[in-house]
């Protein structure tokens, strides 16, 4: 029998979020007290009341509505998550296609 050798996960910082005019939005993060988490409700990035949060639903990166929305489903110009690896990669953030048979 193979003995199998067991890693502890390695401790990933939360991707950053960008919108598509450059604007920083915060991390995506579940920690609701990092100052820059998405998650905090009282942060720049966190609050329902924020202008550069994601979670206002009346703001422009946060609105079902905007083009530049986390949050609208039919955008085509959604943020960007940032990855803090050497390769910087880049993926669309929050974006999902009920549509998608997978």
């Amino acid at each position: 029998m193979a003995a199998h050798i067991v890693r502890p996960a390695l401790a990933v910082e939360a991707p950053e979020i960008f919108a598509q005019d450059g604007t920083y939005l915060g991390r995506l993060s579940a920690n609701p007290y990092a100052p820059d988490s998405t998650s905090n409700p009282y942060g720049v990035y966190g609050s329902p009341f924020s202008p550069t949060s994601i979670n206002n639903s009346f703001s422009v990166y946060g609105s079902p509505f905007s083009p530049q929305s986390a949050n609208n489903p039919y955008t085509t110009t959604a943020p960007v998550l940032v990855m803090d690896d050497d390769d910087q990669t880049m993926a669309p953030a929050l974006v999902f296609d009920d549509d998608d048979p997978e």
